[in-house]
């Protein structure tokens, strides 16, 4: 019988000896706040004021305040359990579901929803970072000759071939922490702009004018769109394992307070640019609302600069997880010894994989909603509650058991909405595309 003092495994890293036994614990509580806002603080902002337009003032905005309350609640969740075993640090997602639900049933549960979330943002940032950088030259240089949108995609993604190679999470603070302050500077310059561009001749609230199944699988998507915009969980246990942690000052204190100040800036960016954009091009606005602003043109272009900056923080918070866990199975697997050219093989290869995909299905505001609802709705809305309440299991009725059960509930609503809204909607929109245009 497993109890608190026995976990089920004495350390949560493979016992292989050709690697360090854990990450390096060298951070400081502010690291978390940057790496949690880059991981969270994505291009899915710029998509809210859309959802807003199929979902309407009431219950867009009541959907949005109800996952920041439900995401933040969910994150105290995982930085609390990545100690909830003495002498036991839970550094990855699966390895807290391998306690909870079994060493073999637990990386099934949690694994591939965890990769769909870390895969899937790699990709929708490969076709945000190349669409951002277009828009920047085409504003800054009106003579230059115009490139196809998957040439651009391609330039940005080439940067990445170079950034993969750093290490480790602490290697890319830096790039970190330039991209946390690019999404509080793109996201004051959405919502500002939008207030300096004014409302559109003629602005409508109204819901946009669809067929009746066409809306209703529009407005799972939207439900997917937000839910993309609140990620982070799937990393959270990999940025908290990077806090050193002693019994009288355990890592969750940093990392709550970190977590605190990410969700600070979270509100600063998500609430401002999804209620001003929407008030600003109601039902007309696009789905990435930087696009629909055109004066001044310098600042538009900077805006879109740092969209990108921002994009190529983020792909590295989200691809560190998945290289980690690449590298692993490669010297598990085949008895790949550990070093340069095992890292540069597979985060290449993992490189080119999304920026395949990204050229080939460029849908921005589909991929958010397909994404958000397969991936982000499990990791962020409820596989922190389901976790709970196996290994803490509150008394039936109370107030924890209460809340994680409708947290449950909302959570897979979501998932089930909005992965067959936006799977609908690439199908749909594919069929007037232009592949590799």
């Amino acid at each position: 019988m497993v109890t608190a003092t026995s976990p089920k495994f004495p350390k949560e890293v493979p016992a292989d000896e050709q690697w360090k036994d854990g990450p390096p614990r060298e951070a400081k509580w502010w690291y978390s706040t940057f790496h949690t806002v880059t991981a969270m603080v994505g291009a899915g902002v710029l998509s809210l004021p859309y959802a807003m337009a199929y979902l309407g003032w009431g219950p867009g905005a009541m959907f949005i305040i109800l996952s920041w309350c439900i995401t933040l609640y969910t994150m105290w969740q995982m930085i609390q359990l990545h100690e909830c075993v003495p002498g036991v640090r839970f550094d990855r997602y699966y390895s807290l579901s391998q306690y909870a639900f079994g060493p073999k049933l637990g990386p099934w549960i949690v694994l591939p929803q965890q990769l769909i979330v870390q895969v899937g943002c790699n990709i929708v940032y490969m076709v945000t970072g190349g669409k951002c950088l277009k828009k920047f030259f085409e504003i800054t240089c009106t003579d230059c000759t115009r490139l196809r949108q998957s040439y651009w995609i391609c330039i940005y993604g080439s940067i990445h071939f170079v950034l993969s190679q750093l290490p480790d999470f602490n290697s890319v603070a830096a790039v970190s922490l330039a991209a946390a302050i690019m999404s509080l500077s793109y996201s004051t310059i959405a919502w500002v702009g939008s207030i300096a561009h004014g409302r559109v001749e003629n602005v409508s609230y109204a819901y946009k004018s669809t067929s009746g199944a066409d809306s209703i699988f529009r407005v799972f998507n939207a439900l997917g769109q937000i839910a993309f915009a609140f990620a982070g969980h799937a990393v959270t246990l990999e940025i908290q394992a990077t806090i050193p942690s002693t019994p009288e000052k355990p890592s969750r204190i940093p990392m709550f307070k970190g977590a605190l100040g990410a969700y600070f800036v979270n509100a600063i960016c998500y609430i401002p640019v999804a209620f001003v954009g929407y008030w600003a091009f109601g039902q007309d606005v696009e789905d990435n609302v930087i696009v629909g602003l055109h004066k001044p043109a310098w600042l538009i272009a900077a805006a879109n600069l740092m969209v990108v900056i921002h994009v190529i923080g983020s792909y590295q918070v989200f691809a560190m997880p998945v290289f980690d866990l690449a590298e692993r199975a490669m010297t598990k697997k085949f008895n790949v010894p550990p070093g340069i050219l095992l890292r540069l093989v597979v985060r290449s290869a993992y490189v080119a994989m999304t920026l395949f995909i990204g050229v080939t299905f460029p849908f921005f505001g589909d991929l958010l909603g397909f994404f958000g609802g397969f991936g982000f709705a499990p990791t962020s809305y409820f596989l922190p509650c389901i976790i709970w309440l196996t290994i803490k299991k509150p008394e039936r009725f109370s107030a924890s058991w209460l809340i994680n059960w409708a947290c449950i509930f909302i959570g897979v609503f979501v998932m089930i909405a909005s992965t067959i809204g936006g799977m609908r909607n690439i199908i749909a929109d594919s069929s007037s595309y232009e592949f590799y245009s």
